[in-house]
């Protein structure tokens, strides 16, 4: 044992391991990646890639529905500096995008980012509407076609009589 002075100087007996005194004779060996932790951190790389494309989905439609708001607003004329000023848009929109990870053909990512279509909403319901103006031309144009046809068989019918 040895003997260890305190400040009180009372001697402190402490025992002192033979194991400590000796030196290290082997290097450490390197640890090499398992096969399970390639898999698992290959996991965790395609988690991360849903997590920033799932972000990226979220972030489109928050942008999406500022711009529904500001179109709101727009038509109903309750910001204040309209009421002021002549008709002025509240939002002015330019060319946006999210960031977004694709998957290549051969497993590999890349991040890129992907355009926010601002006015599809718009283009979509322009669409539709010449859809439905186009349907119901067709269906007055088939609607006299038939009345037109179904008068000349009663006209014919009462030439006979």
């Amino acid at each position: 044992m040895k003997k260890i002075q305190n400040t009180d100087k009372k001697p402190i007996l402490l025992k002192v391991s033979l194991l400590q005194m000796s030196a290290a004779t082997t290097a450490i060996v390197p640890l090499r990646p398992q096969d399970e932790k390639i898999i698992s951190e290959r996991e965790r790389l395609i988690i991360q890639v849903e997590r920033i494309n799932q972000m990226a989905r979220e972030l489109e439609a928050a942008i999406l529905e500022l711009k529904a708001i500001a179109n709101t607003l727009n038509t109903q004329k309750r910001y204040p500096l309209l009421k002021k000023e002549p008709y002025k848009n509240i939002c002015q929109y330019f060319a946006v995008s999210v960031p977004w990870v694709k998957r290549k053909p051969d497993e590999s990512f890349i991040l890129t980012t992907r355009r926010v279509d601002l006015f599809r909403a718009e283009r979509e319901a322009a669409l539709l509407a010449q859809q439905l103006r186009q349907q119901t031309k067709k269906r007055l144009a088939s609607q006299r076609h038939r009345k037109n046809k179904s008068g000349d068989y009663t006209k014919r019918l009462f030439k006979r009589y």
